[in-house]
């Protein structure tokens, strides 16, 4: 068991071997919190939860019932209602299972997520892509991790485009949704050609 005051909000946090940060805070979720404005009428997703320290640090600024957590791991799970209950706000919805699949169909404004950036991007590319269609137009995603260009070019290829901040050796990803879709990849230039070739074939193909 730790405390931890976040912003002005006290927390007090139970944690077990095999949960992730298990002694105290861990200071890329603090970094994360730091360079994220919560909105009051945010609907917010704690993804990838752990002990729940995220969830439960929102849910005492937008207000627990709109704030939902999800964990693979059952003992995360387990541990986060126990929080969630110590920390007063035992009305956020935790779900146990891979990711956002663990979801009823609903939308946020806002998804945060610490995701596993010491193993393979696996994890972290189906948070993204997953994060992406359960947003809200408006909506943002906030990752934080030690490593930047895979997320910064993953996160631009899904949206558009991200915002990077450092802190304390981590950077923080912060990309906003503003279109339906994914934009579109440009096609690669036909292999081959000059510049001035492939300007004209493209061209004669749009007449045919």
């Amino acid at each position: 068991m730790y405390c931890v005051e976040i912003n002005g909000i006290s927390l007090e946090i139970e944690t077990a071997e095999g949960i992730f940060s298990p002694k105290s805070a861990d200071s890329g979720t603090l970094a994360m919190l730091a360079e994220t404005e919560i909105l009051p009428a945010d609907r917010v997703l704690d993804l990838g939860c752990g002990c729940g320290i995220v969830g439960i640090y929102c849910a005492k600024t937008v207000g627990e019932e709109r704030v939902s957590m999800c964990d693979i791991s059952p003992e995360a799970v387990e541990i986060s209602r126990k929080n969630a209950e110590r920390n007063g706000v035992g009305k956020i919805k935790i779900y146990q299972g891979d990711g956002l699949s663990a979801l009823p169909d609903e939308k946020f404004t806002l998804i945060l997520s610490n995701p596993p950036y010491h193993a393979d991007f696996s994890v972290a590319k189906g948070f993204i892509e997953g994060g992406f269609r359960r947003l809200e137009l408006g909506g943002r995603l906030v990752m934080v991790a030690k490593r930047r260009e895979w997320y910064k070019n993953k996160l631009c290829a899904v949206f558009g485009g991200v915002k990077i901040a450092e802190r304390g050796g981590y950077f923080v990803f912060t990309a906003q949704k503003r279109s339906a879709a994914p934009p579109k990849r440009p096609k690669p230039p036909t292999p081959g050609l000059s510049k001035k070739l492939r300007k004209k074939f493209e061209k004669n193909k749009q007449t045919l």
